[in-house]
């Protein structure tokens, strides 16, 4: 080759949206292969959406089950993934010092929470298709506006995001795994999302009425179910969370 330069070195960072594209694809893939993230994301709101909708346990009023179920079962998915999940992968990740080595990297540490970010969007996505496929099976008849349910989704992605990366930025990584596997279950049973809050006691139910949980499924519900217009006061909650917990995990996450 004559031509001067052909092979010169041209050493740098790729450019920034690569960089992110592919942070949030090994992401993605990272969560999708752990048997663990696999039980809490799809098999467990996948079994509970048909166990409940087969067998009359609980009394989720009027209608069919499954018109009850499919909207909380919808919400945990998304707190198993944005909350759970994020929270103990990102614990350990900080454990083992793989945030450390990130953050020295030339991707930014914003960008490595986007791309964190972007792969629990591409899951959820696909929890919602799985979760929907298998609510059609079993007879569910949504309703109500998309815009609604996906301004609802985006704003509990938002909440449990913050939530989980606070825990995960601030607990050592048992702590966190103790911790958020514990929240995931008493929220899955006080939330809302298989036992109405109607059965609760007055007092309790206006202290669980404002959890995110809450907030998310009984939005869904409402829209998904009843066919209502724009659930402002479940919006209204996620975003207070959103807001709170994105700002304290912002504050006090420790990347070491």
């Amino acid at each position: 080759m004559s031509a001067t330069g052909t092979f010169t070195p041209n050493p740098g960072a790729a450019p920034l949206p690569r960089m992110i594209r592919a942070q949030a694809a090994l992401e993605t893939r990272m969560l999708l292969r752990n048997g663990e993230q696999l039980l809490l994301t799809i098999i467990i709101p996948a079994l509970l959406l048909v166990l409940f909708s087969a067998v009359d346990i609980i009394d989720t009023g009027g209608g069919k089950s499954v018109d009850f179920l499919a909207p909380g079962v919808l919400a945990l998915a998304v707190m198993s993934t944005a909350f759970t999940g994020q929270a103990i992968a990102t614990g350990f990740e900080r454990r083992y010092g793989v945030l450390k080595r990130l953050g020295a990297s030339p991707l930014p540490r914003w960008a490595l929470m986007t791309a964190k970010t972007c792969a629990v969007l591409v899951t959820e996505a696909l929890q919602v298709v799985l979760l929907a496929v298998i609510a059609f099976a079993l007879g569910w008849s949504p309703h109500g506006n998309p815009l609604a349910v996906l301004l609802l989704l985006v704003l509990g992605t938002a909440a449990f995001s913050g939530l989980g990366l606070l825990m995960a930025g601030t607990l050592k990584a048992e702590a966190t795994l103790a911790a958020a596997n514990l929240v995931f279950l008493l929220l899955l049973v006080g939330g809302g999302v298989i036992v109405p809050l109607d059965k609760f006691p007055g007092a309790a139910r206006s202290v669980l009425e404002l959890l995110p949980i809450s907030a998310l499924s009984d939005g869904l519900r409402d829209v998904l179910q009843h066919g209502a217009g724009m659930p402002w006061g479940d919006l209204g909650i996620l975003a207070v969370w959103a807001v709170l917990g994105l700002g304290a995990a912002a504050r006090w996450f420790r990347w070491e």
